[in-house]
């Protein structure tokens, strides 16, 4: 965005261009030419001219787009940098669901409720997937997580208006504020801009005070629209594509998805089901949280204070008469023995198992004492996976490397020829040289010899190798062959694969 066009948004409150939801393209001293989704509007239009002292050129756009523009522009921050610079260091609740961009965003009061919400309307707006706030020896940092990247939101903040600003994320989420010595976990919901968004929140005592992590669960992270949620939009490769999709539409079986906190599992599922889902099945799926809501499909909320745990759950799901069945988690023996079992007794199941590749997955299961043949008999396939950053299209640079990087990155001779590319930063990635994320990943097949390797418990090592000879390509591989098509970068990749997961074929 040049400046001439900044100085021109910043010419209207950010409150009143997302109440009539519309941009401002330009204004040649007579006419305002605008962006906005209903040109037919009259308030809408009415209020703009009286505003902006121009009569108005209305050029049809859709919602979603004028959304983007705005949240790529600087109103978010303006909105939390006017209201921290009164907090600079030398929720309202559930039930309540306020709509805080409003008055509590606009108001001239500089109150704690205000610089709160101002906090988590920013951070909702730059698509951040947390907010950290941090109490240091002396300030209060702020934190949002983007792409998998923790960035500062602001300057930091006096360390005086700690208490009060975990006190009040504590009463958002119905948490016992005078309990200042042990963690407690909570949750909230606010609607900001006619949605719904859920926030999981995480308070924890450290040296100087309290830390909050709040997670926001909006739907729209990943994708503007769960319409357009599918297989190819977590940028899965062909190869591995067309074998995930040869597991999801089996009659029964197991389809597990693995990989640490924040590497897309659950996300995956989700794309699965809404690629399969149909009128002539049933699908039911019990998670901890709703985190997507898909027509069509019953869902089921686990609440541990009401006892409705998974295990619980899924045994309610199974008198059901589902046909295919998904668990956001399995944590305990209990769950994992009664998803197996509904995978042989005819239904097809799809959860999710923290692990670090799917070689572990084995493992972790016959650590909770499952029973080996039951095992390998459910599972059809793991999928393991991870997130790297995208490289921004409009800024990335060509770059070259010497031989001494490549040694010490772990790339194969394969790999170390062709145009790569690093970031560099302008106003559409914010200046990160990143925007967005893909998934790469790898899928074990439980063939046959799998099986017997498994019941006979040979070491991953042997399991891997037997599955590379069936056509399993590595993750890292599938990482290096992103960093070859200018999608990513090294350095990126090695965040989250190791050199020597590129298997025996390099």
């Amino acid at each position: 965005m040049s400046h001439q066009a900044n100085d021109l948004l910043m010419r209207f409150p950010a409150e009143f261009l997302y109440r009539y939801t519309f941009y401002p393209l330009k204004d040649d001293g007579r006419y305002l030419e605008i962006y906005i989704d209903n040109p037919d509007n009259i308030v809408a239009v009415d209020a703009i001219e009286n505003l902006s002292g121009r009569r108005v050129k209305a050029i049809k756009e859709s919602r979603g787009k004028i959304l983007e523009l705005l949240r790529k522009s600087e109103v978010a921050s303006e909105i939390l940098k006017s209201t921290g610079e009164k907090f600079e260091a030398g929720s309202v609740e559930s039930s309540q669901q306020e709509d805080i961009i409003s008055e509590t965003v606009s108001d001239d009061d500089p109150t704690i409720v205000k610089l709160v919400n101002s906090i988590i309307f920013t951070g909702v707006q730059k698509i951040a997937s947390d907010i950290h706030i941090e109490t240091k020896d002396n300030r209060v940092v702020v934190k949002y997580r983007v792409d998998g990247v923790l960035l500062e939101a602001m300057a930091p903040l006096d360390k005086k208006y700690a208490e009060n600003i975990i006190s009040r994320i504590k009463i958002m989420s119905d948490l016992d504020i005078s309990e200042k010595r042990v963690p407690q976990d909570g949750r909230f919901r606010l609607r900001i801009k006619n949605k719904e968004i859920d926030f999981r929140v995480s308070i924890m005592p450290c040296i100087h005070g309290e830390d909050a992590v709040i997670r926001i669960l909006d739907r729209e992270m990943i994708t503007r629209s769960l319409s357009d949620l599918n297989l190819e939009v977590l940028g899965f490769n062909k190869n591995l594509l067309s074998r995930i999709r040869k597991y999801v539409y089996y009659p029964y079986g197991m389809v597990l998805a693995t990989g640490p906190t924040g590497s897309g599992k659950t996300t995956s599922l989700y794309a699965i089901l809404n690629e399969i889902r149909n009128s002539e099945e049933k699908i039911i799926t019990i998670e901890d949280p709703v985190e997507y809501q898909i027509d069509g499909i019953t869902q089921i909320l686990v609440n541990e204070k009401t006892g409705l745990t998974f295990s619980r759950g899924l045994r309610s799901i199974l008198r059901h008469d589902p046909d295919k069945i998904m668990v956001g988690e399995i944590r305990d023996p209990e769950t994992a023995e009664i998803a197996i079992q509904a995978a042989l007794t005819g239904h097809l199941v799809f959860t999710t198992v923290h692990a670090n590749n799917a070689f572990d997955v084995v493992g972790r299961f016959l650590h909770m004492k499952i029973d080996p043949y039951s095992f390998v008999s459910s599972v059809n396939c793991i999928l393991a996976q991870r997130l790297v950053r995208l490289l921004c299209e409009k800024c990335k640079v060509p770059a070259s490397y010497s031989k001494e990087f490549f040694d010490q990155a772990g790339v194969p001779e394969a790999f170390r020829h062709g145009t790569f590319y690093e970031p560099s930063g302008c106003k559409e990635c914010n200046f990160t040289g990143f925007s967005g994320r893909t998934a790469i990943g790898e899928i074990l097949e439980f063939s046959d010899p799998v099986r017997e390797m498994v019941l006979a418990k040979k070491p991953p090592s042997e399991i891997k190798r037997e599955a590379m000879k069936e056509g399993l390509l590595a993750m890292r591989i599938e990482g290096l062959q992103k960093v070859a098509q200018g999608l990513t970068t090294f350095k990126e990749l090695n965040k989250v694969t190791f050199a020597e997961e590129g298997g025996d074929v390099l």
